[in-house]
């Protein structure tokens, strides 16, 4: 379950430290990639040189490199992981997190981070017992993303004895098991998703369409799929395959995708409208071709059913709705008022001025966008994008 996961892994100040090695050859071989950052005193226990065999990376110590001035981005880092390992966690580092102490490349990694944090705690029994001690932990697992206590089912305190650190075949264990619940987080529920352009015909030879591939929609589909949802993905004229697992069912039109919607919509917990449908149609179709003349040809536009704004008026309570906003200008104004419009729970906003994304694009960067929040993410394979889509879809499910 560790494929291709990256993982940051936290090293301090910690006699531990050195069980770091066993950690990192752990997620290796369970197929995860792993970067370190260490605090200056974790420099003491364990060395740089080392962590970087065995990671094949460089060790991340301080803001800027010693050699050339390269920056090291903390903010990078907390949008490539997967999950974020602090072990050993000494009872500094604990209450450095807890209150913002931005001090080292660590902490800052830490307050960046979008993903999964795990903390191992290492000291001695009565450091840890302390009140300061578990005043400050309870303050880091009120903040939503630290796992840490045994009774949440989560990672143990690292307490087997005085002053010991969870053995690191636990810690990589339990890591794995994070990541195989999150790959079932979806079962029982039903995801319906629409992908791909709309053609609305001109005559029988030609139509007015876009240039959407479907790749973001398939990419959703599968990720869906892959976390144990029942699928339906209602596709436009792509060229494109899906796992057999999912429910295809293919459309040209508006109105086509628009009554095949309609009718899954009912029986779905959540919707993603990542179609690009054409927003006006042909206000007749010719039934023959239309030859070529000396004068010019008016072809009178008709809008096309507002899909989104229809399902978003009829959404039950605990049905989960979400948007895409493909914009040129004005961007997250834009995309805020789709947002408000057509009720959806957020919206996917991207861009035709960043290159290499949207249209036929294997690559994709987004900004999630709510009511009261917004998050931006760096360019990414559209794989990768669906599962921080999901994500998010997956956090509304949890609310509730």
């Amino acid at each position: 379950m560790l494929k291709n996961k990256k993982i940051v892994l936290g090293i301090t100040g910690s006699i531990a430290a050195y069980k770091a090695c066993l950690i990192i050859r752990g997620l290796i071989k369970r197929g995860a990639e792993v970067q370190t950052v260490i605090t200056p005193s974790g420099k003491e226990f364990i060395t740089p040189i080392t962590l970087s065999a065995l990671t094949h990376k460089p060790v991340i110590s301080d803001f800027f490199s010693q050699r050339d001035g390269t920056w090291n981005s903390h903010v990078d880092l907390g949008l490539w992981a997967d999950a974020m390992l602090i072990a050993p966690c000494t009872a500094s580092t604990i209450g450095k997190m807890a209150n913002g102490i931005a001090d080292n490349m660590l902490i800052t990694t830490y307050l960046s981070m979008k993903a999964q944090v795990f903390i191992a705690p290492a000291m001695d029994l009565d450091m840890y017992a302390h009140p300061s001690t578990q005043r400050n932990i309870e303050k880091l697992i009120s903040y939503g993303n630290i796992m840490i206590e045994p009774q949440s089912g989560f990672l143990a305190s690292g307490l087997l004895g005085k002053g010991r650190m969870e053995e690191p075949d636990v810690i990589v264990e339990t890591i794995e098991n994070f990541f195989y619940e999150k790959a079932n987080d979806l079962n029982g529920k039903k995801i319906m998703i629409t992908a791909g352009p709309t053609y609305e015909k001109i005559d029988p030879v030609r139509f007015i369409g876009n240039y959407s591939s479907g790749k973001m929609g398939f990419a959703l589909a599968e990720e869906c799929a892959k976390r144990g949802a029942d699928v339906t993905l209602i596709s436009g004229p792509v060229n494109l395959d899906c796992s057999k697992n999912i429910n295809r069912i293919d459309v040209e039109s508006c109105d086509e995708m628009h009554n095949a919607a309609t009718m899954a919509f009912d029986k779905c917990d959540a919707a993603i409208l990542c179609a690009a449908v054409s927003d006006f149609k042909p206000e007749k179709i010719a039934e023959n071709k239309i030859k070529r003349g000396d004068d010019g040809l008016v072809i009178r536009l008709d809008p096309t059913t507002d899909i989104a704004k229809e399902l978003g008026n009829k959404k039950r309570k605990n049905q989960y709705l979400v948007g895409f906003a493909l914009e040129t200008d004005n961007e997250e104004a834009n995309a805020k008022g789709k947002l408000s419009r057509k009720h959806f729970d957020f919206i996917v906003l991207n861009s035709t001025r960043n290159k290499g994304t949207t249209f036929r694009s294997d690559d994709n960067q987004i900004e999630i966008i709510t009511d009261t929040s917004k998050k931006e993410y760096p360019k990414k394979s559209k794989a990768d994008v669906a599962s921080d889509i999901i994500d998010e879809l997956v956090t509304l499910f949890n609310k509730n």
